[in-house]
């Protein structure tokens, strides 16, 4: 049997020479980690695809430095700020400019996307922030209150506040409807640098160059817990999808961080130097940094990281008691329910903004759009990546595999991590040389087996189990004399998988117990939220065939979830897996189907109505969805049985799509 080689938590991936002159800026697609954008001192805007050589796109326009730059949720647009306080967006699938927004008086420190509105926010030198609504190319908001420059910006994920970071050492909490601070974070003692939104609780985190990361209560409104025995300024952070801790990035390391209470789980030195990003993907988290012209990317297996007071992720104790985890941080802390709130406040504030901030583009606006262009320099790669119709989709990619691991310089080394004091409660994880391989560790957390191959469909009803033998189980005959086993060898040989099926069950076990203690609160869509994070298609199925019996649970929040999971069950082995994908598609078809086609084709509405842009985001995305859906649809109509004429009916109702 085959050694398994020990391979490094945190490896270099690669560095390339991205401008003529000194990189001033760049951003990580968060979607597909995938995606880099690099701003030079050169006024362009280099695209890259993480891990390729060669430049896909440059974006020329500005006319000094690009300080800022962001992209947009579905890695279709981004945003690029420049020293003069100008904002150009480009259309990467278009490969075009689509706006030039002018009208701040200094540098463009920070830029962010709305999470589903047309809507750009930036931050300056000038102090000031301002709201931009791209498809009107108008200053919708001007945001007064720091008084020095506005580091970073970020949008709440049920886009209804804007957090902002300053030099000033403030964070302020912004209500995008109402038109004005809600509240100032003091206690940082020095310039801030990052803030970043829990993806679920009502938690803000901040980072600053006083070496101390905060985390803040966004109902209470104060401080959770300070972390302060950091020895660098703090340069970025990221929540970890689940929520379950902090990702900080520093001066040659990462750090992985809770917060109540204050704690550090693990420690990874990471050779990257001034990180300036982070963006996950497929359980490895990837950093980037620049150094004058060159741009390195580096990549950490979070696998082998620790992120909780518990054994590493992946590893399951059959000793362990079953009951259901309690939430990361404050079981109490309010979550994003997307409330409906009035934009009425915010449709007023506009009326009254000046005729300079709300004036329509000028001449000298378009000359600047004529003169801005998008030099596709690498077409093989811009098509793979960004045209909409190849079979290759971006957001997220879903045939993106994990970058592979090198091995270990020195097989003896333990991880290249130290743990702090603080963490010494936390549980002992297992010596690396001993964890198993990878990719031959057993799908605990997930009871589906994750195959490529295209496999006939197995039955719901059968009467014996799927490829399993009883000579499975025996020892090998060396020879031909040796036919009698003595009884303890064959138990010992029956025993060995035993303890393998009862860590799946424990663990299916406990997926189920986490959903039905999310299901008990009533709220449904945490639910099914909880249930997907499992990533465990049976799960899914349970849920599934409990929402399906009543039709009225069904909402748009819930489509734009299940849709994916959709996507993966009509194209399951097992039968039970396509009934139940079937049956939901069904409803979701007759339910919301003409009122996703009835919203797109209106017309666009006027002033800011951010309940109205959150409802077309979830309809256009939806849409999407379904026309992914389609393809598998129509390819399946044609097979005989019960599953064809599933498949027709569903092909049916779906040819509005086409």
């Amino acid at each position: 049997m085959a050694v398994a080689v020990a391979t490094k938590t945190a490896w270099k991936l690669q560095e390339i020479t991205a401008h003529s002159s000194n990189v001033s800026s760049l951003v990580l697609g968060k979607s597909s980690g995938r995606l880099l954008a690099t701003g030079g001192d050169d006024c362009r805007v280099n695209i890259w695809s993480v891990n390729k050589p060669n430049c896909i796109m440059s974006l020329t326009g500005h006319t000094t430095p690009i300080e800022s730059l962001q992209i947009n949720t579905n890695e279709e647009l981004i945003v690029a700020g420049s020293q003069s306080g100008s904002i150009r967006v480009w259309d990467l699938e278009a490969a075009k400019i689509l706006r030039t927004l002018l009208g701040h008086k200094a540098n463009i420190c920070s830029l962010d996307f709305h999470p589903f509105g047309s809507f750009v926010a930036s931050g300056s030198l000038d102090t000031n922030i301002k709201l931009w609504d791209v498809r009107r190319k108008g200053c919708v908001f001007r945001y007064k209150g720091h008084t020095e420059a506005v580091r970073c910006l970020r949008f709440s994920p049920d886009g209804k506040w804007l957090a902002s970071a300053a030099d000033d050492h403030t964070v302020k909490l912004w209500d995008l409807a109402a038109g004005k601070i809600m509240y100032e974070f003091t206690g940082h003692t020095g310039p801030v640098n990052v803030v970043e939104f829990h993806p679920n609780e009502y938690l803000l985190a901040s980072g600053s160059s006083d070496r101390t990361v905060r985390f803040w209560d966004l109902e209470k409104f104060q401080v959770v817990s300070c972390i302060e025995e950091e020895a660098t300024p703090v340069r970025c952070v990221l929540f970890n999808p689940d929520g379950c801790c902090l990702y900080s990035g520093f001066q040659d390391s990462l750090r992985v961080y809770g917060w109540e209470p204050e704690r550090c789980f693990d420690v990874v030195l990471v050779n990257w130097g001034k990180v300036a990003d982070l963006s996950i993907c497929n359980n490895q988290l990837i950093g980037v940094s620049f150094a004058q012209s060159t741009v390195s990317s580096f990549v950490v297996d979070l696998s082998r990281v620790t992120k909780s007071d518990s054994i590493p992720h992946g590893l399951i104790r059959v000793d362990e008691p079953l009951v259901p985890p309690t939430p990361t941080g404050s079981s109490l802390r309010r979550i994003y329910d997307r409330p409906s709130t009035s934009c009425s406040k915010a449709q007023s504030r506009v009326k009254h903004n000046s005729e300079s901030e709300r004036r329509s583009p000028s001449s000298e606006d378009d000359r600047d759009e004529k003169e801005s262009k998008a030099e596709i320099q690498n077409p093989e790669d811009y098509k793979e990546i960004f045209q909409p119709k190849n079979a290759i989709c971006r957001t997220p990619p879903r045939n993106n595999e994990p970058f592979p691991a090198p091995p270990e310089d020195d097989p003896v080394t333990a991880k290249e991590a130290v743990k702090p004091s603080q963490a010494a409660d936390v549980q002992t994880p297992l010596p690396k040389q001993e964890l198993p391989d990878p990719v031959q560790r057993p799908p605990i957390a997930s009871s589906t087996p994750l195959t490529r191959t295209e496999l006939s469909v197995i039955p719901a009803a059968r009467n014996e189990p799927i490829g399993l033998k009883a000579s499975d189980f025996l020892p090998a005959v060396k020879n031909q004399s040796q036919t009698e086993l003595v009884d303890e060898e064959a138990m010992s040989q029956i025993r060995k998988g035993h303890e393998t099926m009862c860590v799946v069950l424990t663990s299916r076990h406990k997926n189920l117990d986490t959903v039905r203690a999310v299901w008990s609160t009533g709220d449904i869509k945490n639910s099914v939220d909880s249930a997907v994070a499992i990533n465990d298609l049976s799960v899914v199925v349970d849920l599934l065939n409990i929402v399906n019996q009543k039709a009225s649970l069904w909402k748009l929040d819930l489509c734009t979830i299940i849709l994916p999971q959709i996507e993966k069950l009509l194209q399951s082995k097992y039968e039970s897996y396509v009934q139940t994908g079937c049956t939901s598609l069904k409803l979701i078809l007759q339910r919301f189907l003409p009122l996703i086609t009835d919203i797109l084709a209106a017309p666009p509405s006027v002033g800011v109505d951010i309940t109205r842009e959150e409802r077309l985001h979830k309809c256009k995305l939806c849409y999407k969805q379904l026309k992914n859906i389609s393809n598998v649809v129509k390819n399946k109509s044609g097979l005989s049985g019960r599953h064809g004429s599933a498949f027709r009916e569903l092909h049916l109702l779906m040819a509005v799509l086409e």
